[in-house]
């Protein structure tokens, strides 16, 4: 199948999603996330859920982490859809975030963080076999992970689609993926 194709059966899937459900589905997938080893990881970047969009909600992903393992310094990104390039934030608290032009919630704090970052939560629509994904198609994750040694963990509420006929040699693959039942990590 391929990227456009897929994207479009995935956003209607999401579309078809309840609140009730989402939050179900984000609960599920959070389950998951606790329990990957997180001792070694001193910063984490997760984006922030567009709630139009029935992304997964990652604020309780931010709950948990700021009780279970406060040490972590949680950053968040600003996108630039003139740049096609993000930067990225302390994250500060709810509080400190405004939607922007495109509805998506970001930090108003104006100081990057430009430091190492250990591991990044990917936004996706779908994703493959091999660690494929596909995002709204911008290249705002591929552009940001290009070169970057992170552990990059895909969240999807759904399986794989089997395999992404179009990817590109720029798209960068997903190290694993969590979804609500099961955490699949991908092999080189």
């Amino acid at each position: 199948m391929y990227k456009a194709e897929i994207r479009k059966q995935e956003t209607k899937k999401r579309k078809e999603l309840s609140q009730e459900q989402v939050y179900e589905l984000s609960e599920k997938l959070l389950g998951q996330f606790t329990t990957l080893d997180l001792s070694v990881v001193k910063t984490l970047h997760i984006f922030l859920p567009i709630a139009e969009k029935n992304e997964p909600d990652t604020f309780l992903f931010i709950e948990w982490l700021k009780t279970h393992h406060p040490q972590v310094k949680i950053i968040v990104p600003r996108a630039d859809f003139k740049t096609s390039l993000m930067t990225h934030h302390h994250y500060k608290g709810e509080q400190d975030l405004l939607k922007s032009s495109f509805n998506i919630l970001e930090p108003v704090d104006e100081e990057e963080y430009q430091g190492e970052i250990d591991l990044v939560l990917v936004p996706l629509l779908a994703f493959d076999d091999r660690g494929c994904r596909v995002g709204y198609g911008k290249g705002f994750y591929d552009r940001f992970l290009q070169g970057r040694d992170t552990l990059k963990v895909g969240l999807s509420f759904f399986k794989s689609v089997g395999i992404i006929a179009d990817t590109h040699v720029n798209d960068i693959r997903l190290d694993l993926c969590i979804t609500p039942d099961q955490v699949i990590y991908f092999k080189d």
